[in-house]
């Protein structure tokens, strides 16, 4: 039988969570979830909840028919599909043999590489995407030998900022330490015995690695694609700087239905359906995860 004692430990250890989450993320959600059933303002934003001449409340599911209504607001979901696919795909090529330097250090270096690879958390986002749009740009270096090296073997030179491209190179470089740390995590408790003994089975490498290693390594592929692909579906700040109109995603769509045509209920629909989908591929990989552990 439970004691107010035991009750109160587990308030006090479960209640802030919670409140954090009532508070940051089902509140928010009511109120998006509201605003996409309401009608825009005269001069944007919203209109009066309640109607003045009946004085009931004015909701209305239009704005919903309005996205299922054209298929270009598809399209662009489907856009950014792909390059949050994109992007985790690349970031768990790249991060996967780095985890596994990690991992297989002395225990000394371990501290040293993780905090080399969280070091980009230093600066601020936005200084090391503009760096990438010199990096990128048509006059810098690394274009400009680029360039030299394509036109010694006849091909013409290439344009990198404002492109599919340069977005997918900004989307992997910001994401890429969210790949690295759960696979990191993971692949340090892997327990040598079992390598050893299958070695001693006749298993060469390459077999070593894909009936153990990488198996036992799931549960981190899962959460580092989750921590990418999530963040990377919704983000518009690197198609903004890095994509131009070539590489905008949903969320350039989103922010330009609040900030510039000030369309709130339309621009909360749209938020409705990423948020509804994040969810849903959150699910998914946990129950993926679930699934390979039984």
């Amino acid at each position: 039988m439970a004691t107010p004692q035991n009750r109160l430990h587990k308030w006090l250890i479960g209640g802030p969570p919670l409140a954090y989450l009532v508070v940051f993320f089902a509140i928010p959600v009511l109120i998006m979830v509201l605003a996409s059933l309401r009608n825009s303002g005269d001069f944007g934003g919203l209109a009066p909840l309640f109607s003045e001449e009946s004085g009931t409340l004015d909701l209305t599911t239009e704005n919903y028919g309005r996205f299922f209504s054209d298929l270009i607001y598809t399209e662009l979901f489907l856009k950014s599909f792909a390059y949050a696919a994109i992007t985790t795909l690349v970031c768990l090529v790249i991060a996967y043999p780095l985890a596994m330097l990690i991992a297989r250090s002395a225990k000394k270096h371990r501290d040293l590489l993780v905090l080399l690879v969280i070091l980009p958390f230093w600066s601020n986002f936005l200084i090391r995407v503009y760096a990438w749009m010199i990096i990128l740009g048509p006059q810098s270096v690394f274009v400009s030998a680029l360039n030299r090296v394509l036109g010694t073997i006849g091909i013409e030179p290439v344009t990198l900022l404002y492109t599919p491209f340069a977005v997918i190179v900004g989307l992997v470089y910001v994401h890429l330490p969210f790949m690295v740390l759960p696979l990191y995590a993971n692949l340090e408790k892997h327990d040598p015995a079992l390598l050893d003994a299958a070695q001693d089975l006749g298993a060469n490498a390459w077999r070593r690695f894909w009936r153990v290693t990488f198996p036992l390594s799931l549960p981190g592929v899962y959460a580092g694609a989750a921590l990418v692909f999530i963040p990377a579906l919704g983000i518009f700040a690197i198609p903004d700087i890095l994509g131009g109109t070539e590489g905008i995603m949903i969320g350039n769509v989103i922010k330009q239905q609040f900030l510039d045509t000030r369309d709130w209920p339309f621009g909360s629909v749209l938020s409705m359906v990423l948020t509804v989908m994040a969810v849903a591929l959150a699910g998914l990989a946990a129950w993926v995860a679930r699934q390979s552990r039984t």
